[in-house]
C-alpha cells in the first residue's frame, strides 16, 4: 500500500504542474482543469516521490510538479505495475495506460543533468471511477 503525498496540475501542456490541495477527477476526462485533462489513455501521470529523490540526490531543488507530474506518491513501485492494473487512489479508481514516455527535447530537468525520471519511472492513467484524490489518501492496487 502507498499513499499519495502531492497532488499538482497545470493550465498548459509542456510546462512544470503546481501543487494544489486536491484534484477533481472525472471518468473520460482526467483531471479538471488540467491541460492533460480529455478522452485520451494518458489522463493522469503518476510519479514516486523514491524516483524524485533519486534526482534530488544530484544536488537538484524540486518541488511536487516540476516532472509535469499530477500525483506524487510513496511506498509503492508505480513503474513494476502493469499495464491495465486498477488502482484505487482514495475513493477513485485508475487504470494504468502505458509505463513512461519519451521525453521530450526542451525537459529542462534533462538539460540540468543528463537524466531524467519520468520516462522511466512514472506511469500514466485513465479515470474508471471519478472523485477527489487529496494528499494522504491511500493508495492500492485492485486484483482483476
Amino acid at each position: 500500500m502507498g499513499c499519495v503525498l502531492a497532488v499538482c496540475i497545470s493550465e498548459k501542456r509542456g510546462t512544470k504542474k503546481i501543487q494544489v490541495p486536491y484534484i477533481d477527477i472525472k471518468i473520460n476526462h482526467g483531471i479538471i482543469g488540467d491541460a492533460h485533462a480529455g478522452d485520451w489513455h494518458r489522463q493522469i501521470s503518476l510519479l514516486a516521490q523514491e524516483s524524485v529523490d533519486k534526482m534530488l540526490s544530484l544536488g537538484l531543488e524540486l518541488k511536487p510538479g516540476d516532472f509535469a507530474e499530477n500525483i506524487v506518491t510513496k511506498g509503492i513501485v508505480l513503474n513494476t505495475i502493469p499495464v491495465g492494473t486498477k488502482i484505487k487512489i482514495g475513493d477513485t479508481i485508475v487504470e494504468v495506460t502505458q509505463i513512461g514516455k519519451k521525453c521530450h527535447n526542451d525537459c529542462e530537468i534533462k538539460r540540468l543533468t543528463g537524466e531524467c525520471v519520468m520516462p522511466t519511472e512514472g506511469i500514466f492513467a485513465k479515470v474508471v471511477l471519478g472523485g477527489r484524490i487529496s494528499p494522504g489518501d491511500y493508495i492500492n492496487l485492485l486484483e482483476e
